[in-house]
């Protein structure tokens, strides 16, 4: 029997296929709703990049796939957590911690120009992800790494970047505002 209780509205909202995958692709959605203004911006603009930068259409596709996956993997997850299986609820409880983290990091990335705030948080997200992935892998036979090693292979190369971008600009006189 888990020690982990997860509150019953998290796992009836994953239990319902598309609430499960709507809910991360609204909210992230929501979240990055004001990047492209402030990549546009003289602040982004000004920044100093890593090599390995991607163009700027990657990121869109990249992160509907991986919201797309995350949300199936929490079904997945809470499918098993309703089967009884050891590890799920741990792993659906981590699941709404990492979209938490997931959710908070384009504000203090784009809107608060917090580089260093962004980096600790996608730290933590990343590590999070690969718990969580673990877990939800024993717990679910497998099925949820397909949409979770991407997402955890995706945060490695974001944290990259964002430490990269933090780095580089770090002693720089960047304009926060446009």
């Amino acid at each position: 029997m888990s020690t982990f209780n997860l509150p019953p509205f998290l796992l009836n909202t994953a239990r319902i296929p598309a609430v499960a995958v709507g809910l991360p692709l609204v909210a992230g959605w929501l979240s990055g709703s004001q990047t492209y203004k402030v990549i546009d911006g003289r602040w982004y603009r000004s920044l100093v990049f890593p090599p390995l930068y991607p163009p700027r259409a990657a990121f869109p596709i990249a992160w509907t796939t991986l919201y797309f996956g995350m949300g199936w993997a929490s079904h997945v997850a809470a499918q098993a957590v309703v089967a009884g299986r050891p590890g799920a609820e741990l792993g659906l409880g981590l699941y709404y911690a990492q979209l938490g983290m997931n959710l908070a990091w384009s504000p203090l990335f784009f809107t608060y120009k917090q580089t260093g705030w962004a980096l600790l948080d996608i730290a933590a997200l990343t590590a999070t992800n690969f718990y969580m992935t673990s877990i939800l892998h024993e717990a679910t036979d497998g099925w949820t790494s397909y949409a979770l090693v991407p997402y955890c292979a995706w945060l490695s190369y974001a944290t990259y970047l964002n430490a990269s971008l933090w780095w580089l600009n770090k002693d720089r006189h960047v304009p926060k505002y446009d």
